[in-house]
């Protein structure tokens, strides 16, 4: 098929890795999704990968709910979903014309800089929860607006999720049922006002589909075997690595 021939044996290594690591990253191991954003940009360019990539999220948020839907805590759930959403609407409008280097650059300095505080209240064994309106509203909004943007926003929820001190599950099944909304809703924006989503975008999808699912099935197995305060530390270090290697992208 023409699809096959359409990119280089590099690049069909490096988008069938980006799959695999969403699929990965749907299973559970949160932080490691910032490495598929990277990957996908090699190959594709900042915003043309977000319509490859979008798709493939959509299909993987519906398989992290099935699986993990009765472990979503609501409460958290619906204090994110509202902000998300008006900073998804937000970024519609801004993204079209932004600087997507220094964005993704200021981004992830933004990333860095908050794991590291959170790295220190792990180290000082911090209990305090934080419980500021402004906490959830203003990360909720940067989810929103860096998901539209670059796909980015696992990042900023991790960050929320982490510092509610959420178990393991609960931090999976309430950021499935986030993601799975989010997504869908960009969806319509992308294919219509964006137009970065196509037929042949989607027969990239196709070929990528069997990726995704050894990753996700591989995430399942591998989540499995970390213990709650392990996956902690396990989120925080990939979340720091991805925002590493995003800022030293080209």
């Amino acid at each position: 098929m023409e699809i096959l021939t359409a990119y280089s044996n590099l690049n069909w290594l490096l988008i069938l890795l980006g799959a695999f690591i969403i699929g990965l990253s749907k299973a559970g191991l949160k932080g490691i999704d910032m490495m598929n954003v990277t990957l996908m940009a090699i190959v594709f360019g900042g915003k043309a990968s977000t319509g490859i990539v979008l798709p493939l999220l959509c299909v993987a948020d519906v398989m992290a709910v099935l699986y993990y839907h009765r472990h979503a805590q609501w409460p958290h759930f619906w204090k994110l979903l509202p902000w998300m959403v008006a900073g998804i609407l937000v970024g519609v409008y801004v993204g079209k014309d932004m600087n997507e280097a220094l964005f993704r650059k200021i981004m992830a300095v933004i990333i860095v800089l908050t794991v590291i505080i959170m790295f220190w209240l792990e180290m000082r064994k911090t209990p305090v929860v934080p419980d500021n309106k402004l906490f959830a509203s203003g990360l909720g909004l940067a989810s929103g607006f860096t998901t539209m943007l670059g796909n980015l926003a696992g990042a900023f929820s991790n960050i929320y999720f982490l510092a509610m001190r959420m178990p393991k599950n609960d931090f999976i099944g309430t950021a499935a049922w986030v993601f799975l909304v989010i997504n869908w809703f960009k969806l319509p924006f992308q294919v219509i006002y964006w137009k970065n989503i196509n037929i042949a975008s989607l027969q990239t999808d196709l070929f990528l589909l069997p990726a995704l699912l050894i990753g996700f099935f591989a995430g399942l197995k591998i989540v499995a075997t970390i213990k709650d305060e392990g996956y902690r530390k396990i989120i925080l270090v990939l979340t720091l690595a991805g925002a590493i290697v995003i800022f030293l992208k080209r």
